[in-house]
């Protein structure tokens, strides 16, 4: 798991100026909330003063308040209030956790959980079909697999599948494309790639019925940053699907992830519910695999697998991840998992760039190359 990328923390509506929204991500709680103008905060989830969890407490003038001992917490984490001190007292510097940035699109929160300054983030990955009127959007789609992130990532990236996990979907062409013509990666730089194949010898009866003629389907995925996924189903120049998947990682054995569904072609609305269940089910294909995947965790070399050339999108994303280890962003897990419960961590967030003297640890990371 990697700090320094946009994750998605909640759909637009589940983050209220209420009620605080409370959410696990790389392993660690954050609070979601909305400011007196209404803009996504998103809080590291421990008050620290006695680690009361924000997520638990109150949002009142935009302000999440601990339940424990009613500390306040403006959206760029200070606190701005302490009951027990007078209002005349200077509260300590040290009374803040991190902030992170957010942008609200597509209909979801997302937070940058890094440190980087804001001319050296990734962007948030675009969805250029969003705001088209030749394109539907359905509404945002959210469900967990018990899988890690990478994992889930990877099975996007395999085309080679298909025929086996999806006979539905995937037609007897998939082996013998993959034969004939050999995955070429395009890279997407600088955050990622991406693969399109163009099916042909035989089809599957759905295949035809959504207007695909022999030879002119084509299909493939790609990958932004370590999280986000982009799958795309060309039938033909008026018939495609865009698929995009943005995922964050719960803790190392589960993943949470917000779908989104966009297609040029089977405009009516009463279709946006046929299409999400046929989705889930495909869906649902893949999670019975990658739930009984054994490593869990990908793994980061290439010699504990045996890949082939049709795994070539798969070993270029292995690269990215091993380029972003090398910069100190993947978090020690191991020593995470050993020092949790006696030291509360922190995600760092940009404001540590510029100021110090922090209550909460920043986590643990593998060392820079």
């Amino acid at each position: 798991m990697y700090i320094n990328f946009w994750y998605p923390v909640a759909k637009a509506e589940e983050v209220r100026g209420d009620k605080p929204f409370q959410v696990q991500i790389l392993g660690l709680k954050f609070v979601a909330f909305r400011d007196s103008d209404e803009v996504a905060r998103v809080l590291s989830d421990t008050c620290i003063h006695r680690g009361g969890a924000l997520g638990k407490g109150w949002v009142r003038d935009g302000c999440v308040i601990c339940p424990y001992h009613g500390w306040e917490y403006r959206g760029d984490g200070k606190c701005s209030k302490i009951p027990t001190f007078g209002d005349d007292v200077k509260l300590p510097a040290r009374a803040k956790v991190d902030s992170y940035p957010t942008q609200e699109k597509y209909g979801i929160v997302f937070a940058f959980l890094g440190d980087l300054p804001e001319a050296e983030r990734p962007p948030v990955c675009e969805i250029p079909e969003y705001d088209d009127e030749r394109w539907r959007v359905n509404h945002t789609v959210v469900f967990e697999v018990g899988a890690y992130y990478e994992r889930s990532v990877e099975n996007g990236l395999d085309a080679a599948h298909n025929e086996f996990v999806h006979p539905l979907q995937g037609a007897p062409s998939i082996s013998e494309t993959l034969r004939d013509r050999p995955v070429e990666v395009e890279e997407q730089p600088p955050w990622g790639s991406q693969f399109l194949v163009r099916f042909g010898k035989s089809m599957s009866e759905d295949t035809k019925v959504l207007g695909a003629g022999e030879g002119t389907t084509r299909a493939g995925s790609g990958h932004h940053g370590p999280n986000a996924l982009i799958t795309r189903i060309i039938f033909s120049d008026t018939r495609a699907f865009a698929q995009y998947f943005f995922e964050a990682p719960i803790d190392e054995n589960r993943t949470r992830i917000f779908f989104v569904n966009i297609r040029c072609f089977i405009m009516e609305e009463e279709m946006d519910q046929k299409l999400i269940d046929m989705n889930m089910k495909i869906a649902a294909e893949d999670i019975a695999i990658i739930e009984a995947l054994d490593p869990v965790r990908t793994p980061h070399c290439t010699t504990k697998e045996l890949l082939t050339p049709a795994d070539l999108p798969i070993v270029r994303y292995r690269e990215f991840l091993q380029e972003w280890e090398d910069n100190g962003w993947r978090i020690d897990q191991q020593e995470l998992r050993a020092k949790r419960g006696d030291i509360a961590f922190a995600i760092p967030s940009p404001d540590r760039r510029e100021h110090k003297n922090w209550v909460l640890d920043p986590v643990p990371l593998m060392p820079a190359a």
